[in-house]
């Protein structure tokens, strides 16, 4: 038996990148997914892939009525949820005096308030499955080590970092068996990463290479790693795992 079996798991940024890449180690391992995202093709043709295991719904995590649609139809098509994964997001550059007011709030309306709006629509959802089950946001080697040329994104992640282990806090005084972890990626070969890397800020190879500098590992992670430490935060192997920070960054949140 695979570690998600029997398990349920709604997925943000299901069609590409890290969210593609849990969504197939989850249906691997045994479990079932919807695949949520604003490309509802990519998640479309991902989940078809996959099998009678995965579905896909287009989902702006930016609104909470189309969250509960989600969690609704989650539950429709599979029964119950039991694993909810916050994984869509963007990267903008830009400081505080610099950056955009529309950079500032579309990373806040999506980094934080669409994790927030998540939990808050399936929180209910999973409590009443009577089951062990598990929150995993995606947070970034950032939160934990802001970067300066990405204000809005060090913001929203860092409270992203807070809000899972609020929640934690409040699942363990309440006595509900949710868990909810946070993982933090580092540099990961994704469309996100690659939007930078051929930006026209630098050539490819330089940004690659500047991008590799700030891991003690020097390598960019590829998304399956982060997909490995997902699963694993919301199997029940980490059983007694909540409120953690779980690092995918190649030793970067604690270099020099």
């Amino acid at each position: 038996m695979g570690r998600m079996t029997g398990k349920v798991a709604l997925v943000t940024g299901g069609a590409e990148g890290i969210g593609a890449a849990v969504g197939r180690l989850i249906v691997a391992e045994g479990g079932s997914v919807m695949l949520c995202d604003v490309q509802i093709d990519k998640a479309k043709a991902l989940a078809e892939e996959l099998g009678s295991n995965a579905d896909a719904f287009e989902l702006d995590v930016r609104n909470l009525d189309r969250w509960h649609e989600a969690v609704k139809a989650t539950v429709d098509r599979f029964g119950k949820i039991t694993v909810l994964c916050n994984i869509a997001g963007i990267s903008e550059p830009g400081n505080v005096v610099d950056g955009t007011l529309d950079t500032w709030e579309r990373t806040v309306d999506i980094n934080l308030n669409g994790p927030f709006y998540g939990c808050r629509a399936a929180l209910p959802v999973m409590e009443a499955s009577g089951e062990p089950c598990a929150i995993v946001n995606i947070g970034s080697m950032i939160a934990l080590r802001p970067a300066a040329f990405v204000a809005a994104y060090s913001a929203t992640k860092a409270g992203v970092t807070a809000l899972t282990k609020s929640i934690a806090l409040d699942c363990a005084a309440r006595g509900v068996p949710v868990r909810a972890n946070t993982v933090h990626p580092g540099a990961i070969r994704t469309p996100m990463y690659n939007r930078y890397k051929y930006s026209g800020m630098d050539t490819p190879e330089n940004i690659e290479t500047n991008f590799a500098a700030t891991h003690p590992m020097n390598r960019i992670g590829e998304p399956e790693e982060v997909a490995r430490a997902v699963v694993f935060l919301a199997s029940d192997e980490a059983s007694f795992t909540t409120g953690v920070d779980f690092t995918v960054d190649g030793g970067g949140a604690i270099r020099d």
